[in-house]
């Protein structure tokens, strides 16, 4: 190796010892204002790790199985979502294709739900599926109000007819919009709701019944086709023409796919409207939903507004107005990128995955199983009648010492003597974790044994989580 000497001339250049920003203690020295804009801008650097870090003590999102939503997508997906952040839904004259993205999914969803006539079905996106919910339910009720408008004007109060086990956005269209909320109680070991006790919910003021296709409590199908049944005979004995709305958030993207002899949907003709959450197992970050009508009877023209688009009108229905593109197109991306087959092979990893965790819990012994996972990829289960050391709010809380997030929660009215904890099993929640999973469990069980008697009984106030 050749030797070289310096020269007299000082070249030196003057670098920071960190080779960075020119201020290394940053954010160190600084303590923000929690409850008020500080007095001047701090270096964008120091403002994204103060927040970078105190986000380090959210939880890992691959152990959470409270969420149904999702928690990973492709870059490829997540860089499409960066470049149309500030695409404006509702500007359908300015993003044009953005706009035609939305078509797109529409007409795969209706031709997914077997709509009888898929360029008559009408849909949109929506912020989450719970506006979807409150869409349909404006629509069932402006249906109702349509045919009984004297009864109405005189004082008629309507009804919507659910299981107990609805999602809150329910109960919160029934307050919203002044509707009466004719819930079924769980009984026994029947958790959702059942055809014999929609009916028997029913009469002149019923606007529709809410048929949930994976319930959030214990990811069970509710028999939708059993309730149109039952539906026709009603209206056979009493003339009463009463609509469903089929809500499924999870169960709506999981079914076509891994249940397709299951009758739920559009083939049924008395459902009127159906709704799903994209980001739920529609694979898509959280933010969006899609509703959509069997044809423009089921969706009154008065509810539906007029934007201009392209030199014509673009009708709209939707309680937001302005929102970001980027979650429509990527949803429009992964119905592209993994079509039927992709979309099939996910879903059933999840539901693999989910009763492959449901198996290894019972065969821990101390549990007992109120669902499988064999219809959503979820499932609930709650301790063994022998077992009495120790309650699920345990469970749940000595799993959380390992960043494991499973949710305990105490079921509804009748059934409030049942707590349970449930497992949700979404893509990238794979078979090594469940695994890791089982070990846990099976290491804090034994420990959890030797307790006097369930924390709640000494004090401990239970921590419940339920989270849609």
């Amino acid at each position: 190796m050749a030797l070289h000497r310096g020269t007299s001339a000082d070249h030196r250049l003057a670098v920071n010892a960190f080779l960075g920003e020119a201020d290394p203690l940053g954010a160190m020295r600084l303590a923000p204002p929690k409850h008020r804009l500080p007095a001047g801008p701090i270096p964008p650097h120091i403002a994204y790790q103060l927040i970078h870090d105190e986000l380090m003590l959210d939880g890992n999102a691959k152990l959470n199985l409270a969420t149904f939503v999702t928690t990973s997508m492709e870059v490829q997906a997540q860089a499409l979502m960066a470049e149309c952040l500030d695409k404006n839904m509702i500007d359908k004259d300015e993003y044009p294709q953005t706009a035609e993205l939305e078509r797109r999914c529409v007409a795969i969803l209706a031709d997914l739900w077997n709509a009888p006539d898929p360029a008559q079905t009408i849909g949109c996106s929506t912020t989450g599926s719970s506006e979807a919910c409150m869409l349909a339910g404006l629509a069932l009720k402006r249906r109702w109000m349509r045919a009984n408008q004297a009864r109405y004007d005189a004082g008629a109060r309507p009804n919507l007819v659910m299981g107990v086990n609805v999602q809150v956005c329910w109960e919160k269209f029934c307050t919203f919009w002044e509707v009466e909320a004719r819930t079924a109680p769980m009984e026994g070991e029947r958790f959702h709701l059942g055809a014999e006790q929609a009916i028997a919910l029913c009469d002149e003021n019923t606007i529709g019944v809410v048929g949930i296709l994976g319930s959030t409590f214990d990811g069970s199908y509710e028999p939708v086709q059993e309730i149109c049944a039952a539906l026709d005979a009603f209206q056979q004995s009493t003339g009463l023409d009463i609509p469903v709305h089929v809500d499924g958030a999870s169960g709506a993207m999981v079914a076509p796919f891994l249940d397709p002899d299951l009758v739920w949907d559009f083939r049924l003709p008395r459902v009127a409207s159906i709704n799903t959450s994209g980001h739920k197992y529609g694979l898509v970050y959280p933010g969006v939903g899609w509703a959509l009508w069997r044809d423009k009877e089921a969706l009154p023209e008065e509810l539906v507004f007029k934007v201009n688009y392209l030199g014509g009108d673009m009708p709209t229905f939707a309680l937001n107005f302005s929102r970001p593109g980027s979650e429509v197109v990527a949803q429009y991306y992964n119905f592209l990128r993994l079509g039927w087959e992709g979309y099939r092979a996910v879903q059933q990893s999840c539901r693999a995955v989910a009763q492959y965790l449901a198996a290894g819990i019972e065969a821990l012994g101390s549990f007992r199983l109120l669902t499988r996972g064999d219809e959503l990829p979820v499932f609930a289960c709650t301790v063994a009648d022998d077992v009495t050391a120790y309650d699920v709010f345990d469970i749940s809380r000595r799993l959380r010492e390992r960043g494991w997030q499973v949710p305990a929660y105490t079921f509804p009215e009748k059934r409030t003597d049942l707590s349970v904890l449930r497992l949700v099993c979404r893509n990238g929640f794979t078979m090594d974790l469940a695994d890791l999973l089982l070990a846990d469990l099976a290491r804090i069980l034994p420990e959890l044994q030797n307790q006097p008697g369930p924390l709640q009984e000494h004090g401990v106030a239970p921590r419940s989580g339920f989270h849609h």
